[in-house]
């Protein structure tokens, strides 16, 4: 049975809540988060990564995030928002989301933090979260979508790791 690649992403460097800012779902990728996610990007390619699929929260911090990565691979990705992805959005609603995904082998789901780290615990059948830094990456394969089972922890990269793959 072929396998399926779940990359969670967590956003990449953005502008800090302030009164330029007010609304936290409007907040931007920084010009040095862009530039970091790009090598980062570079770094997935270093690695053979493609994603046939990117699904991202709604704001727009994570769109751009998405994007990025989404301009990076040699063939055009398809990008859907799911609010599951969102501040507040649960482990559970990300699970029963991905069910529309099914037939996709390699999907790449952006979002933030504490939700990621949650996600992937649960994704993963544990109780701990698993923390992750802005622009960090982890790869979670399963057999099916939705996953009935826990899935299997193929890798999981920093930033800086990929930045430095990618330059």
């Amino acid at each position: 049975m072929a396998t399926i690649e779940l990359y969670l992403i967590r956003h990449g460097l953005a502008a800090d809540r302030d009164d330029e800012y007010p609304d936290d779902a409007k907040r931007p990728l920084t010009s040095d988060g862009v530039s970091r996610l790009r090598r980062e990007a570079r770094g997935l390619q270093a690695l053979g990564v493609t994603f046939d699929q990117i699904l991202t929260s709604p704001l727009v911090r994570a769109k751009q995030t998405a994007e990025v990565f989404a301009q990076a691979q040699d063939d055009k990705v398809p990008i859907a928002q799911i609010d599951a992805l969102a501040p507040g959005g649960t482990p559970a609603q990300v699970v029963q989301a991905l069910g529309e995904y099914a037939r996709r082998k390699a999907i790449a789901l952006v979002g933030h933090e504490p939700n990621m780290s949650e996600l992937a615990a649960k994704l993963l059948g544990t109780r701990a979260p698993v923390p992750f830094k802005k622009g960090a990456i982890c790869c979670i394969e399963f057999e099916a979508l939705p996953p009935a089972r826990p899935g299997t922890l193929a890798w999981f990269a920093t930033p800086r790791m990929l930045r430095n793959l990618g330059t």
